[in-house]
């Protein structure tokens, strides 16, 4: 394998006689990976000044694949995916930029290409036309749009300020604020340049909004997005889509106040109030407590002299009035009159109607008789008497019928009893306690029985001997606990 300093050996002495046995014989893969050590030792790292062309964004592996050029020739460029994430300003067709990195080469196709570990724009004219580009791109998304600005509230009570801790910036805010209207001032350190100052404005942002009313730490009313003047490349930070997103997304009213009158980033397109200063923009958050003091003072007397102006004239008002008016006792003299000849007229229209009343009662009193209540009376009695008729008789033939089905039962009963079938010549064997006897098996010789016969007729007899029993024929009776049946 060659040893290659240069990327090249000697040609050789001859080049008829010794072509073909001298030259060293090379693989492609040698060559071109001697040609890339060669490369990378003579250039090493290089900044590199074109424009990006052939940039289709990020490819599926997250490295980015694109060119650099000017007007006479064309270098292929490769950004890393862990470099690219880094990058403060990202790649973008046509934008001017100076790359830095080193140059190498691509065996695969046998070209050169520089891997990119740093890019920026190339000058003042680069940035302004990448940040007009994307201006462009977010007011067309609606994030500038006037609707969508709230109010700022007019004394809010707790101020949440987005800055960087150690600057002039916080002092003059606070100083001022303090001059004006003393508020609860709650302060986010951020850095406010730098590659990390964009994502740790845009946190910020969204953490103030995170924030409970009534939380452990108050949520502010009014957010202030602050920094000192600088460069275009300084100010930066604040015209990234993360910040500018932020801003319009931001549920608490925000004043953007970065860098001076002049400086404008893109978060003073997305902010709801664009202070010039930061200093402006405590003037902005509050008033001067002050002048409200003065203005409520004034505000109270000349509504004091406004009440006082307006009793005052009501009080004319109603003299007058008054005057014009007629007096008590002229208003009710005439109905007065009118009640009294109303009252003596009553009287005599109340006696004359109890006396056409008595008359009426003394023609009708003529009329009435009492034939038609005695004809209703009697008519009365005797429909009584024959409901009472009606009545006797029912119970007769209820009675009647009850007994006639308490004699059937009666003559059920007794042929159900034993008496009955003692009646048709059975009897009855009781033991000497008195129960029925059913069968001979445990009598013993000597035993007293008691035979009964129908008509409660008994006679006692002493068991004399005891046959083997044999097996008796049963008959159910309905009693249920009769004796056998001799």
């Amino acid at each position: 394998m060659a040893e290659p300093v240069s990327g090249r050996r000697k040609a050789p002495a001859s080049a008829s006689g010794e072509a073909g046995g001298n030259a060293h014989e090379f693989s492609v893969s040698e060559l071109s990976f001697a040609l890339k050590r060669t490369v990378e030792e003579t250039f090493g790292h290089v900044r590199v000044r074109g424009e990006i062309t052939g940039f289709r964004g990020v490819h599926s592996s997250g490295h980015s694949y694109f060119a650099l050029k000017d007007e006479n020739a064309r270098l292929e460029a490769v950004i890393w995916k862990g470099v690219y994430s880094k990058l403060r300003f990202k790649p973008a067709e046509g934008l001017e930029v100076i790359a830095t990195g080193k140059l190498t080469t691509y065996p695969g196709s046998s070209k050169y290409q520089i891997v990119i570990e740093q890019l920026e724009p190339a000058g003042i004219g680069a940035l302004m036309a990448l940040l007009e580009e994307r201006r462009k791109k977010l007011a067309a998304e609606g994030l500038f749009a006037p609707e969508r600005k709230k109010k700022l509230p007019d004394i809010p009570d707790v101020i949440g300020v987005i800055t960087s801790p150690t600057g002039a910036v916080i002092r003059d805010i606070l100083h001022r604020l303090a001059d004006r209207f003393p508020r609860h001032v709650i302060v986010w350190p951020v850095r406010v340049q730098g590659e990390t100052a964009a994502a740790e404005v845009a946190a910020a942002i969204e953490g103030f909004n995170k924030l409970k009313p009534g939380g452990k730490i108050p949520r502010p009313d009014l957010l202030i997005v602050a920094r000192g003047g600088g460069s275009i490349e300084d100010l930066w930070g604040f015209n990234e889509e993360v910040v500018v997103r932020a801003a319009a997304a931001s549920d608490i009213p925000l004043i953007a106040a970065v860098g001076h009158e002049t400086d404008v980033t893109l978060i003073d397109y997305a902010a709801d109030k664009r202070a010039p200063t930061p200093t402006a923009a405590a003037e902005m958050a509050v008033p001067v407590r002050a002048d409200c003091i003065a203005t409520v003072l004034d505000l109270q007397r000349r509504l004091l002299r406004a009440e006082v102006r307006l009793v005052d004239n009501n009080r004319s008002q109603l003299r007058g009035l008054a005057r014009g008016l007629p007096r008590l006792q002229d208003l009710i003299a005439l109905p007065r009159q009118r009640f009294d000849h109303i009252g003596e007229r009553l009287g005599l229209a109340l006696r004359r109607a109890a006396e056409n009343k008595r008359a009426r009662l003394s023609r009708i009193e003529g009329k009435l008789s009492t034939q038609f209540i005695r004809f209703k009376i009697a008519d009365g009695k005797k429909r009584l008497e024959q409901y009472d008729k009606r009545a006797v008789m029912a119970e007769w033939r209820h009675l009647a019928d009850l007994a006639r089905r308490l004699g059937g039962a009666g003559k059920l009963l007794q042929s159900y009893s034993y008496q009955g079938v003692l009646e048709r010549g059975f009897a009855v064997v009781r033991g000497a306690d008195g129960k029925p006897v059913r069968a001979s098996a445990g009598l013993k010789p000597g035993a007293v029985l008691a035979i009964e016969f129908a008509h409660e007729d008994r006679v006692g007899v002493v068991v004399s001997g005891v046959d083997a029993p044999k097996p008796a024929v049963r008959k159910k009776e309905s009693g249920g606990s009769q004796g056998s049946l001799l």
